[in-house]
């Protein structure tokens, strides 16, 4: 078990995260830990708990569902819901995404995941940084792109077209809420510690809620040129209750994707134990 009193923690520029993380950040919550934070787009997060080197982080499930032997995941901090899912657009409307070439923003994404569960297998798909996705189908480098967080507002502005909603599909196939993104920490922790963890983030999302006007600068300051009613809108979409708890919905939700993606051989097969439970 580990006993340090510095952990490591990551979490993405967007700002569902650093409003969520905005009081542990400058550690109005949870000072009795030495957070190390590590503030990267979801790819790299992603990597570095592929790889096992950090201790704390917002992850996609698709990489939590490589990586579910040697971490948990937290009840807080997530990003589920209705109407968030990823979108796949294009320059010209398409009638269908055979022998396509399309965008994605990273192998380990949950968008991924999504569209290899959705669409045909003869899709060749390239890995694209995600701000720079819709730029590569508006050139017309690619054939479509997959795109993801505050790109769902954003995307008609640059005269593109959707061609499916994942979230949506995903809803109609399961009844489900989409699962994107959520809080995991290593199993080595301990129970209790990491109880502490989820209970921290929590406070912090809530101190962010209740402090949105002192987060605003920090929100904005990672936020990427974003405006500011794009990042309200892209706060009001995925922070939500399932941020706060996942709830017996969002586990059933997490669990129905990685189940289904182990079944078809895109993830390995997932312990029973996924969610930290009191």
């Amino acid at each position: 078990m580990k006993s340090s009193n510095t952990l490591s923690l990551g979490f993405s520029p967007c700002p569902n995260d650093t409003l969520i993380f905005y009081g542990l950040a400058h550690k109005y919550v949870g000072a009795e830990i030495n957070w190390n934070l590590h503030i990267d787009d979801i790819q790299s997060l992603n990597s570095l708990a592929i790889t096992n080197t950090i201790d704390v982080a917002k992850i996609s499930y698709n990489a939590f569902g490589h990586v579910a032997s040697k971490y948990v995941m937290l009840g807080a901090g997530g990003a589920l819901g209705r109407g968030v899912g990823p979108l796949v657009v294009s320059r010209e409307p398409l009638s269908d995404l055979e022998g396509k070439t399309v965008a994605i923003p990273g192998s380990l994404t949950t968008a991924h995941l999504l569209l290899r569960l959705s669409q045909p297998d003869t899709i060749k798909m390239v890995p694209v940084r995600y701000d720079m996705i819709m730029p590569s189908v508006s050139s017309g480098e690619v054939d479509a792109g997959l795109i993801i967080h505050e790109s769902r507002f954003t995307y008609e502005d640059l005269g593109l077209y959707k061609y499916i909603d994942l979230g949506a599909w995903w809803e109609e196939s399961t009844g489900l809420p989409i699962p994107l993104g959520g809080i995991a920490a290593k199993r080595e922790l301990g129970w209790q510690r990491l109880l502490r963890i989820e209970e921290i983030i929590r406070e912090s999302l809530e101190f962010g809620q209740q402090h949105l006007s002192e987060a605003n600068s920090y929100i904005a300051e990672h936020a990427q040129e974003m405006s500011a009613e794009v990042r309200q809108q892209h706060i009001d979409l995925y922070v939500n209750d399932f941020s706060i708890d996942l709830g017996p919905s969002g586990r059933a939700a997490c669990r129905a994707l990685l189940e289904l993606s182990a079944e078809r051989n895109l993830i390995p097969k997932v312990p029973q134990d996924l969610f930290l439970t009191a």
